[in-house]
């Protein structure tokens, strides 16, 4: 018998959560033992093993040498178990279980009522966990397996990622009344500089697609342009509509405005850019059938005037 034998996917579990939180008591928190259970069981893996799996001198404690190939060993091991249980659910026709979904802030408020109402009418066995995050967030949840899937802009071209795209949407320009663009059907992007251009925070992916669309990089006159520190593209319409200036939105919120709102869309001139949002997930995601049923119902959300876009022309994310 393998003198490994003795060694529990509760101690791999275990051993994955203390290299998260590198901290015994957050780590025994998060797998809802107590601090006395989760130390013990660590312990024992280490005289399974034969070697220290940690380094307890350091604050926070870090992995060994040996410690992270363990880790990295364990992760794999877990996955695979996982995949067990979603065989059988695919075997028995199940779609169920539970699906943890990161999706940025600039697609959430138009996308969710929609997935949600869907969801919960053709496959109420499904329990989806949805956290709003930034892009670097969703990639670093799912790469750590805390997440199942993430909904944002793309491509991306990481390694290990796949990128199925969901849809395509165009860029809108939302135009107080008193700009002095706003007779014009269609803008140049130089002329928001005219007055006051209002774009989302540092970090904001939709913020470094608008950047490149009105290619403010270059710009030599960036006076008038301002940054306000929220992730609502709702917010930016509102601070137009009181304040005056411009701002950049996506498609699908336009088609959301009250009609006496959408009167201040323009589009923006002999330009056909648009950006890519897509289902991302790891290659080695386990949940097949229900990510793609969760894949089939993002597409029926979409509304019909985006579904006539193409990939052409995706916008750069930086």
């Amino acid at each position: 018998m393998s003198r490994f034998a003795n060694i529990s996917l509760v101690q791999l579990q275990y051993l994955v959560a203390l290299d998260e939180h590198r901290h015994f008591i957050n780590a025994a928190q998060a797998c809802f033992v107590t601090q006395p259970t989760l130390s013990m069981q660590i312990k024992k893996l280490e005289e399974e093993l034969g070697v220290k799996l940690f380094d307890r001198s350091k604050h926070p404690i870090i992995p060994t040498d040996v410690g992270i190939l363990v880790i990295e060993q364990a992760k794999q091991v877990l996955n695979e178990t996982r995949k067990i249980e979603n065989i059988l659910l695919e075997y028995k026709g199940t779609v169920s279980g539970d699906l943890n979904v990161g999706i940025i802030p600039t697609v959430s408020p138009y996308l969710m009522p929609h997935l949600i109402r869907q969801i919960s009418a053709k496959y109420p066995d499904v329990r989806l966990n949805v956290r709003e995050l930034m892009t670097e967030e969703v990639i670093t949840l799912l790469q750590k397996d805390h997440i199942d899937v993430g909904i944002v802009a793309t491509p991306l071209d990481i390694d290990g990622m796949e990128e199925r795209p969901i849809f395509y949407e165009q860029f809108c320009l939302y135009l107080s009344p008193n700009h002095p663009a706003y007779d014009q059907k269609t803008l140049d992007t130089s002329q928001l500089l005219e007055d006051k251009l209002w774009l989302l925070s540092e970090g904001n992916c939709f913020r470094d697609q608008a950047v490149n669309l009105c290619a403010l990089r270059h710009s030599p006159d960036r006076k008038n342009t301002f940054n306000y520190e929220s992730g609502s593209i709702e917010t930016l319409i509102r601070i137009v509509d009181l304040e005056g200036g411009a701002t950049v939105i996506p498609q699908w919120a336009s088609l959301d405005l009250k009609p006496e709102n959408r009167k201040n869309i323009r589009k923006v001139k002999g330009a056909e850019s648009v950006r890519e949002v897509s289902l991302i997930y790891t290659r080695n995601f386990a949940k097949a059938k229900l990510s793609e049923a969760f894949y089939q119902t993002l597409l029926e959300c979409v509304p019909v005037e985006l579904r006539e876009n193409t990939r052409k022309n995706v916008l750069a994310l930086a």
